[in-house]
């Protein structure tokens, strides 16, 4: 049972290193590598946001 405690903490501690966990896009190199484009405006129609490429008015689109 005690291994159930030390797997829990091991994937705790491993998880967020992973891409995409906690590494929010800020940049317009990860939003392309996100297979995003930056938009200067709202995202088009076919399009959400997932981050932001130069700050908060520039935003990285994505298609839905």
């Amino acid at each position: 049972m005690r291994m159930h405690y030390y797997l829990l903490a091991l994937f705790i501690v491993v998880m967020p290193n992973g891409t995409g966990f906690t590494q929010g896009i800020r940049s317009r190199r990860s939003c392309h590598r996100n297979k995003g484009v930056c938009a200067l405006t709202r995202c088009p129609r076919n399009m959400r946001q997932i981050g932001t490429c130069f700050g908060p008015p520039v935003k990285c689109c994505r298609k839905k």
